[in-house]
């Protein structure tokens, strides 16, 4: 049930009394574009309409339409929060990719030489990293930036990376 839908967070906590929720998150413009969100477990599924999303530290306090105070959202502590892949996939610009999507990819450099596959994506400050397990095992973390990846096929699983010296040694 879970390939149609992408996680976009999860509920760690309330957030004061009014059934606001402390909600961890990967990706800020996920959360903050979402309208509706899906609570999925092995045999229900509900629908959460957002009414707001505020940010505080390193959390999203959202507030939901249908939860009025705490007691209320208890019962969904520690459930994550999805929206439909179609969804997210229309709210992408053309240069933005679904973390999912890109895992299992294989890399090639400009030659068409196998580079390695991508494992996973993390992020720092500035932006997204590619965690690219090479042919003899290592992982290497380069940022996900045009500069580096002038061709992303996720129709064929297929990247191609332009790295500066250095970079993947």
């Amino acid at each position: 049930m879970e390939n149609n839908y992408i996680s976009i967070g999860k509920i760690t906590n309330f957030f004061g009394i009014k059934g606001e929720a402390k909600v961890g998150y990967d990706n800020i413009n996920q959360i903050k574009n979402a309208k509706n969100v899906i609570l999925l477990d092995d045999v229900s599924k509900k629908e959460l309409k957002i009414k707001s999303v505020r940010f505080h530290k390193n959390f999203a306090i959202v507030k939901f339409e249908e939860i009025n105070d705490i007691n209320e959202l208890m019962q969904y502590k520690g459930q994550r929060l999805f929206v439909s892949k179609e969804e997210a996939l229309k709210k992408l610009e053309k240069d933005e990719f679904l973390i999912n999507d890109l895992i299992g990819c294989i890399v090639f450099n400009k030659n068409e030489e196998k580079i390695g596959e991508v494992v996973n994506v993390s992020s720092n400050a500035s932006q997204d990293l590619l965690n690219i397990k090479t042919l003899i095992g290592q992982i290497k973390l380069v940022p996900f930036v045009d500069e580096f990846f002038p061709l992303v096929d996720i129709e064929n699983k297929k990247i191609i990376i332009n790295p500066i010296e250095g970079l993947l040694s």
